[in-house]
């Protein structure tokens, strides 16, 4: 079974926030104390991180879940709960995150120590000694704890190698990536040996090492999805530099100018900025052609051979050069922090004729956290959504009395102040 896992899907599921604790202090002679419930901890939220040492999604293929730890509820004498615990996912630089359903792109992660909070944990409820007011002596409510968000994400690897070893089956790039580093591909006289990309680093000396892609063979029509073409591809696309391989000995016959052709094409199909990119342009398996085959095919092109290693340190070096200018362009940032916006405000929804709904995270909130239960809860979240706004709003809508207003899983019968 295969090692190396470039594709998958998990779900993440943050901490729910603990509740708020009702209570009055009742100690010896104090028989009416004040309100003294604590609140409730935070749910754990979930980041993703990238990590150099991951090498691939092979963690998550057989284990699609992720979960953060709860909040605790509090308790009497001003206890607050516990947080729960944050929990952070290493995952390979390039991984990128996108919603598995609308497939929105949400993050990428391309540096080490790239952060990105994927769910926030649910809120703690306050407890009913954070209600004291003039008016409110006594407070006999408090907050339930806010649910931690919930999403099933697709993640995709496309590899960080600064050479992409580019051509069809069988032109020799596992044998050329076997030689010039210690990489230890599968290697075999057949196309299609290599189904999985490999890894390795080239060192030249003390200062000079890249890191090389042997991506799995494309044929005509890979930008279309053909021989698995889109999942080869996207290996490519963060590559500084392209190293493209043209048979000098093809099996089938196809001559160099054409698999060139062919190739190039496929990658300008893929993503046209590919054919900005610098690139390298060699010959393979120069052992098995002779210089008078060469000059019949027209071919004026360097001319490598990984079975005898001629023109190997010419073609490193030039693959470092190239590497090392394209480097010099960039300019890394590292430990990005990325975190969502939280949505602020209301804003109403017509459901159908006779129901509205009220949607945003601070209007959901304060239905979602308190008990609707009690009356006295009920009045403190009718003022709250006074005081967003909420009855200007409804009103501007079109809502009559008697109509159905949904908040936040919870419906209730609109009766606007007279």
């Amino acid at each position: 079974m295969s090692q190396f896992v470039d594709e998958c899907q998990l779900n993440v599921k943050a901490g729910d926030g603990g509740a708020g604790c009702v209570s009055f202090r009742r100690e010896g002679p104090v028989v009416y104390g004040g309100p003294n419930g604590g609140d409730g901890g935070n749910g754990g939220d979930i980041w993703f991180v990238a990590d150099h040492n991951v090498a691939s999604l092979l963690a998550f293929r057989d284990y699609p879940h992720r979960k953060a730890g709860s909040g605790v509820h509090g308790k009497g004498k001003d206890m607050h709960g516990r947080r729960g615990e944050s929990l952070e996912i290493s995952v390979p630089m390039g991984t990128v995150i996108s919603d598995m359903y609308g497939g929105e792109l949400l993050a990428e992660l391309v540096n080490h120590g790239d952060r990105w909070l994927a769910v926030a944990g649910g809120r703690g409820g306050r407890g009913n000694a954070k209600f004291l007011s003039n008016k409110r002596r006594a407070p006999n409510f408090a907050e339930q704890g806010e649910h931690g968000e919930e999403r099933w994400l697709k993640m995709e690897l496309r590899l960080m190698a600064d050479v992409a070893l580019v051509g069809f089956p069988n032109v020799g790039k596992s044998t050329l990536i076997s030689v010039i580093s210690q990489a230890k591909p599968k290697i075999a006289n057949y196309p299609f040996t290599t189904l999985e990309p490999n890894l390795g680093v080239v060192a030249l000396d003390e200062d000079t090492e890249f890191v090389v892609a042997d991506i799995p063979g494309l044929i005509e029509g890979a930008s279309e999805g053909k021989g698995l073409g889109h999942q080869f591809l996207r290996h490519i696309e963060r590559a500084l530099v392209l190293c493209i391989m043209l048979d000098l000995a093809p099996m089938d016959g196809v001559s160099p100018q054409e698999q060139e052709r062919v190739l190039l094409q496929e990658l300008g199909q893929y993503q046209p900025d590919l054919l900005d990119r610098p690139r390298v342009v060699v010959g393979t398996k120069g052992d098995a052609v002779q210089p008078e085959e060469l000059q019949a095919m027209g071919w004026e092109g360097d001319v490598i051979s990984s079975v005898t290693r001629s023109g190997l340190n010419d073609l490193v070096g030039k693959l470092a050069q190239r590497v090392h200018d394209a480097r010099q362009a960039i300019e890394y940032a590292e430990g990005v922090v990325t975190i969502r916006p939280e949505a602020k405000g209301a804003m109403v929804e017509v459901v159908e004729p006779g129901h509205f709904r009220l949607v945003g995270r601070e209007v959901e909130r304060i239905v979602a956290l308190n008990d609707v239960t009690t009356p006295e809860a009920l009045s403190y979240i009718d003022h709250r959504l006074e005081r967003l706004g909420v009855p200007k709003m409804l009103a501007k809508a079109g809502a009559q009395e008697g109509d159905v207003i949904w908040i936040a899983g919870f419906s209730f019968e609109y009766s606007p102040d007279v």
